[in-house]
């Protein structure tokens, strides 16, 4: 079967990506893009195209770390480079696993002829192979943290710069970073989210026609690939002509005074934070001219700049979807004079003349809405891009404004005293809390946990296959017995059990399970106002940390799972937001529900470990079916999950003058530190609690097992 990639230029719709994409290619200084989108939206295959319609790189033959022969670098590690001619080669597109190692992406000894021939060789990792071309990562967001670290240190610097295993390497690294991602599986770290020039948001297009063009395509290409790639030579010859002609206009473009106040009155207005805003929007209104083979800043490039470069750098409400305001953006640009028309002292064909509203793509079809064939616009503002612009940012799912249960419940259908849905309060970023121990879960960001992509923390015998070699401690092993082994040369005698495998460590996501107290000592309207926006805070920590999020509430005589254990955070804070309260306090009942669903969530995923946080006054009211004592039978139910081994924590929301320290007993019986919500602030007093203890004694023997 043929390897041929999918045309850029045969893309149905997806305007904003493919015009973002080509911005990038014509000034790579733009800094790179971030896709945000639904699975199955063509992002990957977009991304993987772009590759093919870049120009063709001259590079200096032999050099592993692609210098240009103009201008080679005087600290390459393969130089010093004569002067002399380069060979031109086409424009790598380098991908970087979400699950790669540090040695992967940076580089490492070279281990084969360190063990062989006994010399201290470097290998380039995933960085260099990306030096002027594109390094492309998918699902960005579930990028390791120490692989973040290594790539915001490569973007920032232009530079890669190795110092392990004896070996100390600094190599250029300047490249185009793309990567995409889907919101619903997490966010990005924000440093890492600035250091992305644009961002585009794409979304499967609702249009009838425009879907069953996708489906044409996509069967056409799966069906023959090399035959369709044929089909659209022309136009991907178009697409590189026209990149290559943009970069020659680029130097020409003049980005004017009245260009840059703008620039500076948007991002103003739009109160993003730091400069960086500013620069990227001024690099990507000159790419947008120079793409319109035009050397003059327009007021539409200026705007078509801010709707790529500020949505994920505007100052939004947690669980927001990014976005802009047009109306706000356009209420600013009017602000200033509208462009003159200049005539073009040089004007040139377009390499990529429109086709006519009627004409039929290169493969027979519809064509894809722009003038390369594939619905490329010059400017992503025009009629073509409009339909795939959402019609109002605002226009998401919200809580409703209303309750869903009837204006005048009957006794039957809720509790009399029942009262509204109340909003949530401001959320604020929380203190860090995690489950203790050493865990081996899913990789996310709140508990200690051994990894494979971690950073090493030491070395050991592999119990079995070897995964990760250590290779100073391999070394180490094997050094001593060089003599007794007859060695001869510069290569080293190793055996089988010299060998010692790496340990790593690194931060797991963990199963959040929220039991919230909906009854009606909590029902004030601004008390519970004030815990949805506490328990809305935690969202967002588990949100930011790769957590699965559950919701448990308890009111009346029982408690209901309100949503089970999932990964999607804005589900649970849709169902916060439509909590109702009011009825008794069936403490023991909720503790008892949260029971349960840990322990169907144990056996469904054994090594995810769980972190209890109960929202409570500490009242307990009711009993209900189980009969008895209110109080006491909380407590047995808060004694139970403590001798299962479940990490807790009690967030005390009891008010007022008098306090009954309830919530403190309920935490003592749980094993784990009861928060004030004013505890809850990362600002708090120093001194809180930071790491969640539970007692070994009562610990479950799974949890022995993790924690060892």
């Amino acid at each position: 079967m043929s390897s041929a990639l999918f045309p850029f230029s045969a893309v149905v719709g997806q305007d904003d990506l493919r015009l973002a994409l080509l911005l990038n290619a014509v000034s790579p200084a733009v800094g790179g893009v971030l896709v945000r989108g639904e699975k199955g939206t063509a992002k990957s295959t977009a991304v993987r195209a772009l590759s093919a319609v870049l120009p063709e790189v001259d590079v200096v033959p032999g050099c592993r770390f692609s210098c240009a022969p103009a201008a080679p670098d005087p600290a390459c590690p393969d130089g010093p480079h004569e002067p002399g001619p380069g060979t031109a080669r086409p424009a790598r597109m380098v991908e970087l696993p979400v699950g790669a190692s540090e040695d992967r992406l940076v580089g490492a000894l070279d281990i084969e002829r360190a063990l062989a021939d006994g010399v201290k060789a470097f290998e380039p990792g995933l960085l260099a192979a990306a030096h002027r071309g594109i390094l492309y990562v998918d699902e960005v967001n579930l990028l390791h943290d120490h692989l973040v670290d290594s790539l915001l240190d490569a973007a920032a610097m232009g530079s890669c710069h190795i110092e392990r295993e004896g070996v100390s390497v600094r190599h250029a690294a300047r490249f185009l970073l793309v990567g995409t991602m889907n919101p619903e599986e997490g966010e990005l770290r924000p440093q890492l989210l600035d250091r992305f020039g644009l961002t585009v948001e794409v979304a499967a297009s609702r249009e009838p026609a425009q879907r069953v063009e996708v489906v044409r395509r996509r069967l056409a290409y799966e069906d023959d690939p090399a035959s369709f790639a044929a089909r659209w030579a022309g136009d991907e010859a178009a697409v590189r002509a026209g990149v290559a002609a943009a970069r020659a206009l680029l130097p020409k473009v003049r980005l004017g005074d009245d260009a840059l106040l703008m620039i500076a009155a948007v991002c103003a207005g739009f109160e993003v934070d730091g400069m960086r805003a500013d620069i990227v929007m001024a690099r990507a209104a000159a790419a947008l001219a120079a793409w319109a083979g035009r050397t003059a800043v327009l007021k539409e490039d200026v705007r078509q700049a801010a709707l790529l470069a500020l949505p994920h750098r505007r100052r939004r409400n947690p669980f927001d979807a990014p976005g802009l305001d047009e109306a706000l953006l356009d209420r600013i640009l009017d602000g200033f004079p509208d462009d003159e028309p200049e005539p073009d002292p040089d004007p040139e064909p377009d390499p990529q003349p429109d086709p006519g509203p009627g004409e039929d793509g290169p493969d027979g079809g519809p064509d894809g809405g722009g003038p390369d064939g594939g619905g490329v616009p010059p400017q992503g503002g025009g009629p073509e891009a409009a339909p795939e612009q959402p019609a109002d940012p605002s226009a998401g799912p919200e809580a409703p404004e209303a309750p869903d249960a009837p204006a005048s419940p009957s006794p039957a259908s809720a509790p009399a005293a029942e009262q509204a849905p109340v909003r949530a309060a401001e959320p604020f970023r929380t203190r860090m809390f995690s489950v203790p121990g050493l865990g081996e879960g899913a990789a996310g960001r709140r508990s200690r946990a051994r990894t494979a992509h971690g950073r090493t923390t030491g070395a050991q015998r592999p119990a079995g296959r070897l995964a990760k070699l250590h290779l100073a401690a391999t070394l180490q092993a094997a050094a001593p017995h060089q003599k007794a082994r007859g060695r001869s040369g510069r290569g080293l005698v190793v055996r089988k059990d010299d060998l010692r495998q790496a340990t790593r460590e690194g931060r797991e996501g963990n199963l959040v399970l929220f039991v919230v107290d909906a009854s009606g000592s909590m029902a004030a309207r601004q008390r519970m106002g004030a815990v949805k926006g506490a328990v809305l805070s935690l969202l967002l920590d588990a949100y930011q940390r790769r957590d699965k999020v559950g919701l448990v509430t308890f009111r009346g005589a029982a408690a209901e799972l309100a949503l089970p254990p999932t990964s999607s955070v804005d589900a649970a804070a849709v169902r916060l937001e439509q909590l109702p309260t009011g009825g008794r306090t069936p403490l023991a009942a909720g503790l008892l529900k949260a029971r349960e669903v840990l322990r169907v969530e144990r056996l469904r995923d054994p090594s995810r470990r769980p972190l209890l946080v109960v929202v409570t006054d500490g009242r307990a009211t009711s009993a209900g079916a189980l009969g008895g004592d209110a109080r006491e039978v909380a407590a047995r139910s808060a004694r139970l999950l403590a001798a299962d081994g479940v990490a807790s924590i009690v967030v005390d929301c009891e008010a007022g003058p008098v306090r009954l320290g309830l919530a403190g007993g309920l935490a003592a019986d749980l094993g784990g530190p009861a928060v004030t919500l004013d505890g809850l602030r990362a600002d708090a007093l120093a001194g809180l609690v930071k790491d969640v203890r539970t007692s070994v004694a009562t610990a479950s023997p799974h949890t022995h097992r993790r924690a060892a």
